[in-house]
């Protein structure tokens, strides 16, 4: 994808503006026990359509909640959507994650002492997808983390 012109974070992502409701399949991780968790998620423009504020909430059935809230902007200047992330495990983000686009998904790198997240969004057919996937520092490859699936609230 193209940035517009306008650097408008919410011009981008447009197709991710909303509220959205879920499910969210977690997997087995050193976190815990594979398990689904009923989620939402919303988009909202900010700052003159600068930036896009998300915020994401999952609960589960034990009544154990995560929550997450980010917001994307636009480097024009190296052509990537920035990300900037902080959630309820409570690392603060250190610098935003660089994120391209590829055939309507946006794939966003996190990296933490721990290894590297691999996030991808993408809305298809009105659903909006987000998967992350777990890179722990000394393995080989990725293992899926979670998996979440949205319709518009």
């Amino acid at each position: 994808m193209e940035l517009p012109s306008s650097g408008h974070a919410a011009e981008l992502l447009r197709d991710f503006i909303g509220h959205w409701k879920g499910i969210t399949e977690i997997a087995a991780s050193p976190w815990g026990t594979a398990r689904t968790a009923e989620a939402e998620a919303a988009f909202t423009s900010a700052a003159g359509g600068y930036a896009v504020v998300q915020s994401y909430r999952h609960r589960e059935a034990d009544g154990t909640h995560f929550e997450g809230h980010g917001m994307f902007t636009l480097d024009r200047d190296h052509g990537d959507t920035l990300w900037y992330y902080v959630d309820s495990m409570g690392r603060p983000p250190s610098i935003p994650v660089r994120g391209t686009w590829h055939e309507g998904t946006l794939t966003l790198d996190r990296r933490t002492p721990e290894g590297v997240a691999r996030h991808t969004f993408r809305v298809e057919d009105g659903v909006l997808v987000h998967t992350a996937d777990l890179k722990l520092e000394g393995s080989a490859g990725y293992s899926p983390l979670l998996k979440s699936v949205f319709r518009r609230a």
